[in-house]
């Protein structure tokens, strides 16, 4: 595994990172409450990657105070900005694919292609889950429920665990809260045509976390995207999905 080092965001706060392989680099996007270990399954089918823990998780600091995906793309720069990075491919998931929204919009130099997985574009706009899934996910054995939502039975029964998108058992209270905070107030449609990098959207089609019909939204938003949808994945498509979504991933960055 990569060996961590640190940045420091524009406020101060300690950034954790981990550089793989050489070359313009992918960085990595994970979900809400979620640190860098989301990609241990697939960080190796990328020839050079940057990930991280966002403000909150992992190494990271934990500020008691507002979090928000734009304030997460301004830590993403921070991060870029130490490692000497001046243009870097984007691949965010879940809530990192809106925080990789905000990367391209507000700093489009930054970004040479642009991968949004398994999320949406916010707002009022936004096709939400059902109220059964949110209620599903605030009983006892929410945890259970959520690795339903990111895995199909079928696929869990060969694949035990432990799972690695579940959320970052370390968080503190008040980290948990400013992250579900963060993406629930995510809405980037009106900011969404001045993307600039070419951008590949992908989805599982069964996903109830964050239904498909979000990367149709996405596609009308974002200038000449394209959309694949793998059929029968969950929420967790990119890791259920191996190889064939990092193979559309690497093609479409080999332009």
């Amino acid at each position: 595994m990569p060996v961590t080092t640190f940045a420091r965001a524009q406020d101060g706060t300690s950034l954790a990172l981990q550089r793989a392989g050489s070359g313009r680099p992918l960085v990595l996007l994970s979900g809400q409450a979620n640190d860098h270990t989301w990609w241990d399954a697939v960080r190796d089918d990328f020839p050079s990657t940057v990930t991280m823990d966002y403000r909150g998780t992992g190494a990271s600091g934990k500020p008691d105070s507002p979090y928000s995906t734009r304030l997460f793309a301004d830590d993403v720069i921070a991060v870029l900005d130490a490692l000497g990075v001046q243009e870097a491919d984007v691949y965010g998931t879940s809530m990192g694919g809106r925080v990789a929204q905000w990367v391209a919009i507000r700093y489009p130099r930054r970004v040479r292609r642009l991968v949004l997985g398994c999320t949406s574009p916010g707002g009022p706009h936004a096709v939400e889950r059902s109220t059964d899934v949110r209620r599903a996910l605030i009983r006892p054995d929410g945890r259970e429920t959520l690795a339903d939502l990111m895995y199909t039975p079928a696929w869990r029964a060969t694949h035990p665990g432990p799972y690695r998108t579940l959320g970052d058992p370390s968080m503190p209270p008040h980290a948990r809260r400013h992250h579900l905070r963060a993406s629930d107030d995510h809405d980037a449609w009106d900011s969404l045509s001045r993307v600039t990098a070419p951008t590949l959207i992908l989805h599982g089609e069964d996903d109830a976390l964050t239904p498909a019909a979000n990367a149709a939204l996405l596609a009308e938003r974002i200038p000449d995207a394209r959309v694949h949808l793998l059929p029968g994945a969950r929420h967790a498509y990119f890791e259920e999905c191996r190889p064939k979504a990092s193979e559309c991933v690497l093609d479409f960055l080999a332009g």
